[in-house]
C-alpha cells in the first residue's frame, strides 16, 4: 500500500481510473435497492440478514456499503467516524480475505466506558479490543508512518467494539460480505482519552509493544496481542484508511473517530458477564470495560 501511495501522480490517475472503470463494470455485482433495504430491517430489528451472493465482488460490496451506510443514517445519527477490519492476520484467517476493509461510524454507536448493553444486542453479536484515535486534521491523508499520523491526532481511546455479524450464515461471510454489512458495526464503548502531542517517537514505541489484554467480568485474560498484531502497528491501519477513504473521495476532518481494528478474538456475549481491555504500556496502562445483561 505505501509503495503504491508515492506512485508519480501520473500512474496514480491511471490507476484511479482504472478503478473506477472497474466499479461501473462491476454494478451487476452491486446489492440491489431492494436487498439493501431487506438487510437495513433486519439489522434494525436485530434480526439475521440473507447472505449475499459469493459471486460478488470487493467493488460490488463497497457499492452495496455506500448504500447500506446512506440508509444507516436515518437510524444511527450522523457519521463520526470510520473503521478498519480485517486487519489483524488471525481475524484474516477467520474470513478468509487478506487485506483490510473499511466500515462508517454512527454517533449513535458510541457507548460511555462502563456501559451496560443487552447481550443480545445485535442479530450475531460479538465482542473485541480494539483502539480508536481522534483525527486533529486532514492532513492524515498524507501520512505514510505511524509518526507522520501521530502529528495529526489528537487523542487515543481504549475502545471496546461490539460488532454484528448480521448475516444468516456466518461461516459463509469473506471480505466482501462484511465490507457489504458495513463490517459489522453496530456498537462500541469508548475509553478516557489518552492524549497526543505531536509525533512522540516513545508513544509510537509504545503502542507497536504494547500488550492488549481481554479480560472477563472476574479478570480472567480471554486473549491478548501486542500492539504490532494489527498491521505490524495499529497506526498502520489509520495509514490505509486514510488511503481508502481518500479514494473514495471522502476528507477526514478533525474529531472523526478511526477504529483501528481487532487485538482479540471475536467473541459472542453472555448475559450476566462483562468484558475489560487493558492496554500495558501505555500511559497509565488504560482500560475500559461493558457489561451485558
Amino acid at each position: 500500500m505505501k509503495q503504491a501511495l508515492r506512485l508519480p501522480a501520473a500512474v496514480s490517475i491511471l490507476m484511479l481510473a482504472t478503478a473506477c472503470a472497474t466499479v461501473s463494470l462491476d454494478e451487476a455485482t452491486c446489492p440491489s435497492n431492494a436487498a439493501v433495504d431487506e438487510l437495513v430491517a433486519k439489522f434494525v430489528a436485530l434480526q439475521p440478514a440473507p447472505n449475499p451472493p459469493a459471486s460478488m465482488t470487493a467493488e460490488g460490496a463497497a457499492c452495496g456499503r455506500d448504500k447500506f451506510t446512506l440508509r444507516l443514517g436515518q437510524h444511527f445519527g450522523q457519521v463520526v467516524g470510520y473503521k478498519a477490519g480485517l486487519t489483524n492476520t488471525a481475524v484474516q484467517k477467520r474470513f478468509d480475505y487478506f487485506a483490510p476493509v473499511r466500515g462508517t461510524l454512527f454517533e449513535k454507536m458510541i457507548l460511555e466506558d462502563g456501559a451496560v448493553v443487552p447481550a443480545k444486542f445485535g442479530a450475531r453479536p460479538l465482542y473485541e479490543a480494539d483502539l480508536v484515535v481522534v483525527v486533529r486534521s486532514s492532513e492524515i491523508h498524507n501520512a505514510r508512518t505511524p509518526l507522520e499520523v501521530l502529528q495529526q491526532l489528537t487523542a487515543i481511546h481504549p475502545f471496546i467494539e461490539l460488532p454484528d455479524l448480521v448475516l444468516e450464515d456466518p461461516s459463509k461471510i469473506n471480505g466482501p460480505a462484511l465490507t457489504f454489512v458495513n463490517v459489522g458495526a453496530r456498537l462500541g464503548v469508548l475509553g478516557a482519552p489518552i492524549p497526543v502531542r505531536g509525533a512522540d517517537p516513545a508513544l509510537a514505541e509504545a503502542l507497536k509493544t504494547m500488550t492488549v489484554r481481554l479480560l472477563d467480568a472476574q479478570g480472567r485474560e480471554l486473549d491478548s496481542a501486542r500492539g504490532s498484531a494489527v498491521l505490524d502497528h495499529p497506526l498502520n491501519a489509520a495509514v490505509w484508511l486514510a488511503a481508502d477513504l481518500k479514494r473514495s473521495g471522502i476528507t477526514l476532518k478533525p474529531g472523526d473517530l478511526l477504529s483501528l481494528g481487532s487485538f482479540s478474538r471475536l467473541l459472542p456475549p453472555k448475559p450476566g458477564t462483562g468484558a475489560k481491555v487493558v492496554y500495558e504500556g501505555l500511559p497509565g496502562n488504560p482500560s475500559v470495560s461493558v457489561s451485558f445483561r
